[in-house]
């Protein structure tokens, strides 16, 4: 009889795998010890350990249940790679809202038919995900160049001068302090006061 696993991944440590579980939990015989959970980032396999290692131990005949192909990975390569790794070792995948991954072969259905729909699905799903990722990308890049247009500023909020600068400056400049002394009272790092210096004397002298 086949071995039945779940596999469960979110994003950050701060998201709930529950739903996942629940989704899960019928196709594995309501064992919830039998689904791997990480908490990792789908950007590529590197970091993602559980999955990893269910690569190396699942072997023919295991079935692995997934709620989402995104699950796997966030990019079609990625996607391929593992699904590939999997079926190399005899591992079935199969993926809660892919329906084609989750139909018993019927004798009007043959295996063959069934794998090359499923593949196909699967390339035209992880170049969504992967044209998704872009656009998300882009709309950021464009509501950045929308604020900036505004007058919005992004980084670092400017370090003040502080109300003693200016007789601290001229001290300085006198030579009757240090500059490390103005650091250290500052609080600053060397180069913020510098940088400091170097405004001040080109803008605001």
């Amino acid at each position: 009889m086949a071995r039945k696993f779940g596999y469960a991944r979110v994003s950050s440590k701060d998201q709930n795998l529950d739903r996942q579980y629940e989704a899960l939990l019928p196709y594995v015989d309501n064992d919830s010890d039998k689904i791997f959970s990480e908490k990792a980032s789908g950007k590529d396999i590197e970091g993602r350990d559980v999955l990893k290692g269910l690569c190396k131990t699942l072997t023919t005949g295991d079935v692995l249940y997934v709620v989402s192909l995104d699950r796997l990975g966030r990019n079609k390569a990625d996607i391929k790679q593992i699904l590939e790794d999997f079926k190399r070792n005899g591992v079935l995948v199969r993926v809660l809202d892919l329906p084609t991954t989750m139909m018993e072969t019927r004798d009007d259905i043959t295996a063959a038919t069934m794998e090359m729909i499923t593949n196909l699905l699967i390339e035209v799903l992880g170049y969504m995900a992967e044209m998704e990722r872009r656009n998300i990308r882009e709309r950021q890049k464009q509501g950045i160049a929308v604020a900036k247009a505004k007058g919005v500023r992004f980084g670092r909020k400017a370090i003040a001068y502080p109300e003693t600068w200016n007789a601290d400056y001229d001290s300085w400049r006198n030579g009757k302090c240090t500059a490390v002394s103005l650091i250290r009272k500052y609080g600053w790092a060397p180069a913020t006061f510098y940088a400091k210096v170097h405004k001040y004397e080109k803008v605001e002298r």
